[in-house]
């Protein structure tokens, strides 16, 4: 594994970076690391700018404020803080020379804006009882965003809503030792593994992992990509603005000589600044020159930024839209279902749609996410210059390149074998079985590199379920088939680029997995405790009395403790009990 290092540079101090860490890739990942004078370089213009330079001022110092560590918190007394202690502190009558004029009153404090976020979340997936409902379809899901912005929340001391919690996210934010796959003709492995459940002995969970194969700098297509940048006054706070402003510009220094960037940006109006440029210095520049002011037209961007892409396409190359934005749209198409109606249109081109969220107030993550399903792309949160960096730039290529389209997985259980079943998390991603076979259908994207983890809980034939008996017998579920030494069929059907028709993979989970299931261990035991994690984040009543301490002693058994994310995850297991309400839910965001 390739470790990239950060001292605590005051520019990524301002949003909570003060870290050494290793990148999440394995050896073999090509992208050029960024150092730390890189990072300096690129991130302090945007990110050490004073609120007066948002206003269109030039930034002429650095902004006194005190380094903020992981966690959020500051380090060590604010500004304001050392002002009330020096007012304090004993001081020497003076009295005023000649001409003394007193300082100009400071500004009254900006209102703090009300919390506005919308997010629209789905109930915990209902119990399933194989007799009656053998099969389970559903999408893939690469997104990493719910991780992220629950990160934030807890970083600033508020448990998050239920609504923003996504398990499966959580889950997939991490990478897992799954083999990579042995060639190409198949574009990822499927891995299978089973263990005992930590908070019920009588289930068994049943562990599905999907990895792409991973390219080469040197073999990843030429990209069109178009940055499609909200400059609307809904952007003033560092937290937005700058942060797009420095993960744009850490993404454009991996550019290679054939790719080309766009710049467009959107407020009351809409405006392309570059289009098509090879310069990395020059789309540098234009990002550093970017102020914040005005509304939102949120669609009629997003329609000048597929202009912008179908005017530099690349045939056979990377074609793609970054939207980065708070998702605050106020004129114009605001209707999600609208554009997301825009979005589905324009994919047909070729043309894909990633969406990188940032901000907090009115921060709208419903749509974020949805633009990004239907754009065939990915949806990720931005809450600092190291998440920046592992989005854009660790995680280039399974951002831009798309190996395999429409990819669906479908698990038949054997009802000799397994009574009932839940699949944790994908609760938005659910298909019918009809689904499946059908082309027509559209599914989630796995990029180079990207990794997909599934966690079933299934009841062994025969052990206690959820589901109460029936009092009538002709109500009850009978299961049918014979033994057989297979537990459970699994299908994937997914497209290659350019392809119409799928393909179809399908592989028997043994028997023998269920009988020779231990304790989760390794990989298997902090996936568990992610989807815990993202369980008891959401009040899920199947967990019983597992708690945060329990999943803390779970994810340290799995090992490789020293890695920064899987220590920071500890990390927000710890604010999250501290800060979780006396009703033990979630609260806040719209659903």
């Amino acid at each position: 594994m390739r470790i990239i290092a950060f001292a605590p540079m005051a520019a990524l101090a301002l949003t909570g970076l003060v870290y050494s860490t290793t990148a999440p890739r394995e050896a073999g990942a090509h992208q050029r690391p960024i150092t730390e004078a890189t990072a300096d370089r690129i991130c302090a213009p945007f990110l050490n700018a004073s609120d007066d330079d948002y206003q269109g001022r030039r930034y002429r110092g650095r902004v006194n404020r005190a380094p903020v560590n992981v966690t959020g918190r500051l380090q060590g007394g604010t500004a304001a803080q050392e002002s009330t202690a020096d007012a304090a502190a004993p001081r020497a009558t003076r009295r005023p020379s000649p001409g003394y004029m007193p300082p100009p009153p400071p500004p009254p404090p900006r209102p703090q804006p009300q919390d506005r976020e919308r997010y629209e979340g789905e109930a915990v997936a209902a119990i399933m009882a194989v007799a009656e409902a053998p099969v389970s379809t559903f999408s893939v899901d690469v997104d990493t965003g719910s991780y992220s912005n629950v990160r934030r929340f807890l970083n600033e001391g508020r448990f998050p809503p239920q609504a923003a919690v996504r398990t499966e996210e959580m889950i997939n934010y991490f990478r897992y030792d799954y083999d990579a796959p042995r060639d190409r003709s198949r574009p990822f492995s499927i891995s299978t593994d089973m263990s005992t459940t930590p908070w019920n002995s009588d289930t068994r969970l049943l562990r599905i992992g999907l990895r792409g194969y991973d390219i080469e700098r040197s073999e990843r297509p030429p990209a069109n990509l178009v940055f499609l940048v909200d400059v609307s006054g809904s952007m003033h706070s560092a937290d937005k603005l700058p942060l797009v402003q420095c993960s744009m510009a850490m993404m454009a220094e991996q550019m290679n000589p054939r790719d080309r960037i766009s710049i467009v940006t959107y407020a009351g109006s809409t405006k392309t600044i570059i289009s098509g440029s090879r310069n990395r210095n020059d789309i540098i520049g234009v990002l550093g020159e970017l102020r914040s002011g005005g509304s939102t037209a949120g669609a009629a961007g997003i329609q000048l930024a597929y202009d912008a892409a179908r005017e530099n396409f690349i045939d056979g190359g990377i074609n793609r839209i970054l939207l980065a934005t708070d998702g605050d749209f106020n004129v114009g198409t605001t209707n999600r279902e609208q554009l997301i109606e825009m979005v589905e249109r324009q994919r047909e081109d070729g043309i894909s749609m990633t969406t990188l969220g940032y901000g907090t107030g009115n921060y709208n993550e419903a749509m974020m996410e949805q633009i990004a399903d239907h754009g065939n792309g990915n949806y990720a949160y931005i809450d600092s210059a190291m998440e920046a960096h592992r989005a854009l730039v660790t995680e280039l290529s399974s951002t831009l390149f798309t190996i395999a389209s429409d990819v669906k997985i479908q698990v038949e259980f054997n009802p000799a074998h397994v009574s009932e079943y839940r699949l944790i998390g994908y609760e938005n991603r659910a298909l019918r079985e009809e689904d499946f076979d059908n082309d027509a259908v559209d599914a989630g994207e796995i990029g180079a590199g990207h990794q997909v983890t599934a966690i079933y809980e299934i009841v062994p034939a025969g052990a206690d379920g959820w589901l109460p008996r029936r009092r009538y017998e002709a109500n009850r579920p009978v299961a049918r088939g014979g033994e057989g030494a297979e537990l459970a069929h699994l299908r994937l059907r997914y497209k290659l680029p350019g392809e119409s028709e799928s393909r179809l993979i399908e592989q028997p989970v043994g028997r023998s997995m269920m009988t020779n299931a231990r304790a989760p261990q390794g990989d298997m035991a902090f996936a568990t405790a992610i989807a815990a994690f993202g369980q008891r984040l959401r009040g899920d009543t199947y967990l019983g009395d597992f708690d945060f301490d329990d999943i803390r002693r779970l994810a340290r058994s799995s090992g490789r403790t020293g890695d920064f994310w899987r220590a920071q995850f500890i990390s927000l297991t710890q604010m999250a009990e501290r800060q979780m309400p006396a009703n033990g839910t979630g609260f806040g965001g719209r659903r």
